[in-house]
């Protein structure tokens, strides 16, 4: 097994070579040396070409055996014949880690593939190289500006505590893409590909110690041991949380799977309660997947079910509660006390109960203030929504909120959907969200399953350890 500290070599490397790089944009090589100095990589980038003197600013060395320097990390992405010759050299020169770019391994139905990739184990074996990939776009480690894929556009992406590990390359992109919509923040985005020395489970373990990232996000085909996983899971269960997205449960996912990885999926009903012995929480429903990192980062847990709707127009606390109490939250039953701060803050008109309509005080601020205030308090109040939508008469609403939510920094979760046309709320959303103070999400239903994703969590940790 591949250690934490070889590991932390490869992704914090102080010298990366990319073997194949190119400037021809027609190559992977090029793009991987766009991603590293676009990325704004403050080590020594080492372009590997026999037949260039200097790419991107960079000298450049004929080949491996030519530089002088120590190699941290050695991205490939030269044909599959090459691998087995840059490895070698890998080998002698003690390299720190491998990104291996290049496909044309296991996954292909041809048994060559097999074997060239059981020739590449056989190469490093012993050596303690681990090794991204093969058939992977690399990875990236936004807190160290370090961008060792093929996409520059990965660097853009926010700054942030969630790490996304995957075996699919389309799965991390469409992934990261939507974070970046949603503005949630990135540590690591890490793909596996057919995992030759790193698989999830040694991931798992370096990940864990990861001072940077919070919350793991885990989107897996098949793997050849899940009960590695698991156990890593249950050593560390409860310290962060890690979200499992597992495909190919159905008879066509599992054979697409083999063509995919080279590994089949396996029966689902199986790895599901493996996930849950393993304190590892699944989720199938890829935006639900992100929704939910989202809060477990940026909210506290809650100490119990209860949920206070509070709504500035009375259908979006309609469709909440709907969700709520099909998710398994409890709309919750106000104290005697906050329901008569309610009474005398909103006008007769009113509806009182929970969820609370406050559109007769939509955008006067201090009785708004008021309401979520005795909310917030309320013994029965586990968790807290705020549903908004911008008019003009309550433009300047969310900026009179600004310091009290601040200020209250979610002693409960407080989460919301503040919803307003484009650059009008952006700024203090931004600032919320920074303080962590809020959790936004786009709509009421997606705010509500992200509430209720808070305490199943809670509640999966709850349950006894079975066996594995």
């Amino acid at each position: 097994m591949i250690g934490k500290t070889r590991l932390e070599r490869l992704f914090n490397p102080r010298s990366v070579a990319v073997v194949g790089a190119s400037a021809n944009p027609g190559k992977l090589g090029f793009h991987v040396m766009k991603s590293l100095v676009k990325g704004g990589y403050r080590g020594k980038i080492i372009p590997i070409n026999p037949e260039a003197r200097e790419i991107m600013g960079h000298p450049v060395c004929g080949s491996l055996s030519q530089c002088g320097e120590d190699l941290d990390l050695v991205v490939v992405v030269v044909p599959a014949a090459q691998v087995p010759g840059v490895f070698a050299e890998c080998a002698r020169r003690k390299t720190g880690g491998i990104a291996l770019i290049t496909a044309g391994f296991r996954e292909i139905e041809d048994p060559a593939g097999g074997e060239l990739h059981e020739r590449l184990l056989d190469i490093i074996e012993g050596q303690g190289i681990p090794v991204i990939g093969p058939n992977t776009y690399g990875f990236v480690n936004l807190r160290a500006d370090l961008n060792a894929s093929f996409t520059p556009e990965f660097s853009a992406l926010k700054k942030g505590s969630l790490a996304l590990v995957a075996q699919s390359g389309g799965i991390s992109h469409l992934l990261g893409f939507l974070a970046g919509e949603a503005k949630a923040g990135l540590s690591k985005i890490i793909g596996l590909g057919n995992r030759l020395n790193v698989d999830f489970p040694e991931v798992l373990e370096y990940l864990m110690e990861d001072g940077d990232s919070s919350v793991l996000i885990f989107y897996l085909e098949g793997l050849e041991d899940p009960r590695r996983l698991i156990e890593a899971g249950r050593r560390h269960r409860g310290r962060k949380p890690v979200l499992v997205y597992k495909a190919g449960k159905a008879r066509v996912g599992n054979e697409a799977s083999r063509s995919h990885t080279g590994t089949l999926a396996g029966r689902g009903e199986i790895y599901r309660g493996a996930f849950r012995q393993g304190g590892l929480f699944e989720i199938d429903d890829l935006t639900l997947l992100l929704d939910t990192a989202r809060a477990l980062a940026l909210c506290p847990e809650p100490a119990g079910a209860g949920v206070a709707i509070l709504t500035a127009q009375a259908g979006l606390g309609i469709v909440a509660a709907d969700i709520c109490e099909a998710e398994g939250l409890e709309v919750a039953a106000f104290t005697a006390a906050t329901s008569e701060t309610i009474n005398g803050l909103l006008p007769p008109v009113a509806f009182r109960g929970n969820p609370v309509d406050m559109g007769p005080a939509w955008y006067d601020v201090p009785r708004l203030e008021g309401i979520l205030k005795a909310a917030m308090e309320d013994e029965n109040v586990h968790l807290i929504l705020l549903l908004i939508v911008f008019a003009s008469a309550n433009a300047e609403v969310l900026a009179g909120l600004e310091g009290m939510l601040g200020r209250w920094r979610q002693k409960k979760p407080l989460l919301c959907c503040l919803s307003a046309p484009q650059d009008l709320w952006d700024e203090e959303i931004n600032r919320l969200e920074e303080a962590g103070a809020i959790v936004n999400y786009p709509t009421p239903e997606r705010a509500a399953r992200a509430a209720a994703q808070l305490w199943r969590y809670k509640s999966l940790l709850g349950r006894p350890i079975g066996p594995v």
